[in-house]
């Protein structure tokens, strides 16, 4: 079965994987131990918090390493959108309107 969540397709199996305890825990780990700074950023000198934890080697390549530490990395969104160009258009800014409305004041008042 494949779900279509924020415009990306996951397998059911890769769902569970996230939502899973072991991954939540390890994934704490990994930002913690990294002090929730994004590490593309910091080695380019920039400070960006991290929100994410990335998969150095893909999982889908190397199962065997999905939990370990040494494969995880903290990234912020924006970097991990150019690690994954095919994921990175996930959600579309709305577009905010505004009405410009001409005042004109009343002759009689002026």
């Amino acid at each position: 079965m494949v779900y279509k969540k924020l415009g990306v397709k996951t397998s059911e199996k890769a769902d569970q994987f996230y939502h899973s305890t072991p991954w939540r825990k390890i994934r704490i780990l990994a930002l913690e131990r990294d002090q929730h700074r994004c590490l593309p950023c910091w080695r380019k000198g920039v400070l960006t918090i991290a929100n994410t934890v990335h998969h150095i080697k893909p999982r889908k390549e190397y199962p065997e390493l999905e939990l370990t530490l040494s494969n995880l990395e903290s990234i912020c969104p924006a970097c991990h959108n150019k690690e994954h160009p095919d994921r990175g258009k996930q959600r579309k800014k709305k577009k905010h309107r505004i009405n410009v409305v001409e005042e004109r004041g009343n002759p009689e008042m002026i």
